[in-house]
């Protein structure tokens, strides 16, 4: 097995030997431990949502208001997501994960003690800040680790351990606020989060490719902390690919959150559903779907691209990985909120429950098509610059998404269930169409601007 601490000399040493460094299991064991710490984002919005009444009440705030907070800490896990993987890139992988979880205890910690709005706002902040490293480092170590071929595969393992969270946390949240009270989850949130700061700090290795860390290079500062732009990954967005990857990846996204914030409204108010455990219940569809979905999305993402590699000869294109997206991006996606609102609208009793329950499954299944090849085919087109490419693109992502989820509330109130579903619809069409321009166009939209694309894996 390769030395990790050998340095990385251009030329020295062949791509399978970096991906050659750990055996099978202990890949799969740092995938595990990665995702397990991925957990917590998704935990952080879903085991909240069921209880925004219970807050409102407690805290005598709006439920407008409440649901703020869950915008608000998708901007913290947008701004922790871009500091954290810009400083994975000079520290490493291992050390960033050592600093962010300590955060998240404490947020946890302070969240389930917060006495009003404004201190649950600042410590969500603080949680959802450090939360932000286990998507654009986590990302980032499975392109460590994993080569082009077997990319999509381990992102979809990676992602599919991690959206049990959405399957699993409303329902959590929903028994913790029906039981007992919201504060509870956030207390087990601490603890899970003390649980992964022992696994990383034991099991977890460094898994930067050698000698490509900031501080690894000759020139690096010899001081103990080195200041770095944590916006500095954005400047990869100059890219229109990088660009377009971003907008893509948000508009799906909103789609979840255009299911999932109202939830506790759109189903929960509509057909009588009072006890929270039974709310949190109803996110179980669009998690089975992430779930089911993830992995067969990553390896039809690796059987496209090695087909297509063998039909031209040899020759790999990178957007092959996303060619398997079209199906979630154009029926799934969109067919789903417009089926959720017909039946919230439409349709009462207990079949308009079972159709916004498949509506739910099929969100989940048709976003995570669209959603793991892309996390793939970002690190396949930056692999020098993984983290910080997943750190812009989820962050970018994360905080359209945060401004957009913002508005979901007003406009239910303004527009009413089945057009906000409409307008949500015709913009997943729009992510549909600049998924097409990437696939078509990708060599000349890389090209336009090249941030310092991969050309080695491609080649």
């Amino acid at each position: 097995m390769y030395d990790p601490e050998t340095p990385l000399l251009s030329g020295e040493l062949k791509a399978a030997t970096i991906y050659d460094r750990y055996t099978r299991a202990q890949k799969r064991a740092i995938i595990g431990i990665i995702a397990w710490a991925g957990l917590i984002p998704y935990f952080l919005l879903g085991s909240l949502i069921p209880a925004i009444p219970q807050i409102a009440n407690e805290m005598q705030a709006t439920p407008a208001a409440v649901s703020l907070s869950i915008s608000f800490s998708t901007i913290a896990s947008a701004l922790g997501s871009l500091f954290w993987g810009s400083y994975s890139s000079h520290y490493g992988r291992r050390p960033i994960y050592l600093a962010s979880v300590p955060c998240v205890i404490l947020g946890s910690l302070g969240s389930g003690l917060a006495a009003d709005l404004p201190q649950l706002f600042f410590w969500r902040f603080v949680q959802a800040f450090g939360a932000g490293s286990a998507l654009s480092v986590g990302t980032a170590v499975v392109g460590d680790i994993y080569t082009t071929e077997e990319r999509g595969t381990a992102m979809g393992m990676f992602l599919a351990v991690q959206l049990i969270g959405p399957a699993v946390a409303p329902m959590g949240g929903g028994a913790a606020a029906h039981y007992a009270s919201w504060r509870h989850m956030q207390f087990i949130l601490c603890f899970a989060s003390i649980v992964t700061l022992i696994l990383s700090s034991i099991l977890l290795p460094e898994t930067s490719h050698p000698g490509t860390r900031g501080m690894d290079q000759p020139s690096a500062s010899k001081r103990r902390f080195v200041f770095i732009n944590p916006l500095r990954s954005l400047y990869l967005l100059r890219s229109p690919a990088m660009m377009l990857v971003c907008v893509v990846a948000s508009l799906t996204l909103l789609s979840d959150f255009v299911l999932w914030v109202p939830l506790p409204y759109t189903v929960g108010e509509r057909y009588g559903i009072t006890n929270e455990i039974l709310v949190g219940a109803c996110f179980l569809p669009c998690g089975l779907g992430n779930l089911i979905g993830a992995p067969i999305a990553g390896r039809v993402s690796d059987r496209i691209m090695i087909t297509l590699r063998l039909k031209r000869g040899g020759k790999s294109v990178p957007e092959d990985r996303i060619r398997g997206t079209e199906f979630g991006s154009f029926f799934l996606v969109p067919a789903s909120l417009l089926l959720a609102g017909v039946a919230s609208q439409y349709i009462d009793g207990p079949f308009g429950i079972i159709l916004n329950l498949v509506a739910l499954f099929m969100n989940g299944l048709g976003a995570v098509f669209v959603l793991a090849p892309l996390s793939a085919y970002v690190v396949d087109i930056l692999q020098e610059n993984s983290a910080e490419a997943a750190a812009a693109t989820n962050g970018m992502r994360t905080f359209l998404c945060a401004l957009m989820t913002a508005g979901i509330m007003p406009c239910l109130d303004r527009f009413g269930v089945m057009w906000t579903n409409v307008l949500a619809a015709v913009l997943a069409w729009v992510a549909y169409a600049l998924l097409l321009c990437i696939i078509r166009y990708g060599d000349a939209l890389r090209g336009s601007v090249d941030v310092g694309f991969s050309k080695e894996e491609h080649e």
